[in-house]
């Protein structure tokens, strides 16, 4: 149980480095104009997200949940996955990355990258590690309450970023018809 309390110490260092990057990404945004939407729902996803590493240790360390190697080894495998594919979506949307929804008016949406197959993959990156992370060490409770939790949260989520993103590609559309109809009668 140790190593594994080891391992959640290490996402939640992870996530820490990500909040360092998002407040980072945040500050150049909103000074090129940003504009931020779902504050409602981004102190239920921090409790969330919050409440999975929580609830990792404490029912493995209640419960007496044991390492089942079968289980175990290939959800880290996934885990570390998911790992993989977060930073990928970091990388590629770069000073626009975000753990909260916030657009630019204007910029184009990002298409390269895992957004080349995936709308949203840094959601699918969480979603997967909502349930391999706890099932390494077979906290089964907590990968399930967490799996049903960010259902509901990705709900409410996507919907505000998926309206946040349309609204800044009409801002994109409409400054590059405005573009070029200055070309013509220019």
């Amino acid at each position: 149980m140790i190593w594994y309390t080891l391992l959640i110490g290490a996402v939640a260092v992870e996530r820490l480095a990500e909040l360092a990057v998002a407040r980072r990404n945040r500050r150049w945004s909103l000074a090129h104009g940003a504009i931020e939407a779902g504050q409602r729902h981004y102190p239920a996803m921090v409790l969330l997200h919050t409440g999975l590493l929580a609830g990792c240790l404490a029912e493995v360390w209640a419960a007496g949940r044991s390492f089942v190697p079968f289980v175990g080894w290939p959800m880290l495998a996934v885990v570390i996955a998911a790992q993989g594919l977060r930073w990928w979506c970091i990388a590629t949307l770069g000073r626009r990355w975000n753990t909260r929804v916030i657009v630019i008016p204007g910029m184009a949406l990002v298409t390269n990258g895992p957004y080349r197959w995936l709308r949203h993959p840094n959601y699918a990156a969480v979603a997967v590690e909502g349930v391999a992370l706890p099932l390494v060490h077979n906290a089964w409770m907590t990968a399930v309450a967490f799996t049903v939790c960010n259902t509901a949260l990705l709900t409410v989520r996507i919907h505000c970023e998926d309206a946040a993103l349309a609204s800044a590609s009409a801002s994109a559309s409409a400054s590059a018809g405005a573009a070029r109809i200055d070309r013509v009668t220019g």
